[in-house]
């Protein structure tokens, strides 16, 4: 596929590492801005704090792109804009909804799979290599999440976070495939147009249900609204410039820097401590998710070809 932005690669090419160190910098932002929706989602519901979010992520992200635009995308563009944007509609709503009912540290530690799950996503999508330890790294990985939900078990019975749990797990579901396609969208599209259009297209999708479910909110949630708006538009900024960079299976793994930060605000600002079921269960996670990442080796290459 021929990238739209031919003159980015007229420039020195950014190394691998500097490409994965600005994935891991994205990755803080948007969980930073995950600490900001929890307590939102927590007063409002998960509906209209993604409605008002997404409208303010609109305006940033057009004030951005829309004074420097070439023209309007591809139909073929669009039609990549129009499907993650779908996707992301589905996984943001599950996860937040998710969010409030489980500490964030479990949260984002099942969210985890996503990589892994984007790993035979890429193969499928992009045709990208999957190493044969894959389907170990899975077993792996699953065991992970068989440990949170033994976790789970062992204490009082919650079905709200039962609830929650499960639409984190459907979550990740979507943003494996949305992992895959930000590496898509990356290589068709500059970083302000990803961002700008997939605010819009969330912005349509929850507009549909907007005069039915949405209220107008309280001038005190207006701060932490913009502000997670912006949190938001940034991480979509700099992760689309890593996608565009390196491949999905490479930078698919800076998403388990993200349970470091979830721990970190789960604990400072809602008091969440974390469970040593859920530390097991992320460590077993990551080691599945790092074995079936692992590039071959020259040897390996060479044996292949």
């Amino acid at each position: 596929m021929e990238a739209r932005y031919p003159h980015a690669m007229s420039r020195p090419a950014p190394s691998q590492p500097v490409v994965f160190a600005v994935a891991v910098l994205g990755i803080a932002i948007f969980s930073s801005m995950d600490a900001v929706m929890k307590g939102l989602v927590r007063q409002i519901g998960a509906i209209d704090t993604l409605f008002w979010r997404t409208l303010a992520g609109i305006v940033l992200t057009g004030l951005l792109y829309l004074p420097r635009r070439r023209g309007w995308p591809s139909r073929h563009v669009m039609r990549v804009h129009l499907i993650r944007g779908g996707v992301s509609a589905v996984m943001a709503v599950t996860f937040f909804w998710g969010l409030a009912r489980v500490p964030m540290a479990q949260a984002i530690a099942l969210a985890f799979i996503a990589p892994l799950l984007a790993l035979f996503g890429a193969a499928l999508v992009l045709h990208e290599h999957i190493p044969r330890r894959a389907i170990v790294a899975a077993i792996v990985a699953f065991a992970g999440v068989g440990v949170i939900l033994l976790g789970q078990a062992t204490t009082a019975p919650d079905p709200d976070r039962f609830r929650g749990t499960i639409a984190v797990l459907i979550s990740a579901v979507c943003y494996a495939y949305n992992i895959v396609l930000m590496r898509q969208q990356a290589l068709v599209a500059g970083p302000s147009e990803v961002a700008f259009f997939q605010s819009v297209i969330v912005g349509a999708i929850f507009a549909c249900v907007a005069p039915f479910m949405v209220r107008m909110p309280d001038a005190q949630h207006v701060p932490a609204i913009v502000g997670a708006a912006a949190l938001a538009t940034v991480s979509l900024l700099i992760l689309a410039w890593a996608y565009a960079r390196g491949e999905a299976n490479y930078l698919a793994p800076t998403e388990y820097t993200g349970f470091v930060w979830a721990s970190l605000w789960g604990w400072v600002v809602f008091r969440e401590p974390v469970a040593p079921y859920t530390l097991t269960g992320a460590a077993l996670i990551i080691l599945g998710c790092l074995i079936a990442a692992r590039r071959r080796d020259v040897t390996d290459v060479e044996a292949a070809l």
